[in-house]
């Protein structure tokens, strides 16, 4: 698994979650329960602390830092899409931030809110609980319905799925390197 510890500090990974083998996690990094780290994507935390909740999903491509005194915190059920960016906010629980979507210094993105693809949040906004917001500047677009949420439900149910599948097949790879095999003259 790619943890790296900083400075004393190093990833603590909870039962269930999936960590791709070709992500990085550098220093104060905590990932819950059932959270999915995928390929590529990076959380580094060697300044201050990242905490990735139960069940919240960190998409290929990613990255995650924390700087000094800003710590990032990935709410519960949370979709960070691929190649999204984010640097010292907060994510509230239920929220996606969309693919190359990019969040700065002390932004929120709020509870159950979606940041359209390509967007910028500047530092210190916020993005109201149930929100479209798209753009860069992002700007909210119109208020979610509960009908508006339920793809990402959907989303995070395969992604759960994929990362089950994935651990077993990684798990499979591991003993069979360990297998006695015997080659053919």
């Amino acid at each position: 698994m790619p943890l790296r510890s900083f400075a004393g500090k190093k990833p603590l990974i909870e039962k269930g979650a999936y960590i791709d083998r070709n992500s990085l996690l550098i220093g104060e990094v905590h990932i819950g329960p059932g959270a999915t780290i995928w390929p590529g994507t990076i959380l580094r935390a060697d300044d201050d602390r990242i905490e990735v909740d139960e069940g919240a999903a960190v998409l290929d491509m990613a990255f995650v830092e924390a700087p000094e005194g800003k710590p990032v915190r990935i709410g519960k059920g949370c979709i960070i899409s691929h190649g999204a960016k984010l640097h010292g906010c907060k994510i509230e629980d239920g929220a996606m931030v969309g693919v190359g979507a990019i969040v700065l210094d002390d932004a929120v993105i709020g509870r159950n809110a979606i940041l359209g693809a390509g967007s910028v949040v500047p530092p210190g906004e916020r993005i109201p609980a149930m929100s479209l917001a798209i753009g860069s500047p992002a700007r909210v677009l119109r208020k979610l319905t509960e009908t508006d949420l339920a793809p990402i439900t959907e989303g995070l149910k395969t992604i759960a799925e994929k990362a089950a599948q994935y651990g077993k097949e990684s798990e499979d790879r591991e003993a069979d390197k360990g297998a006695n095999h015997k080659s053919k003259p």
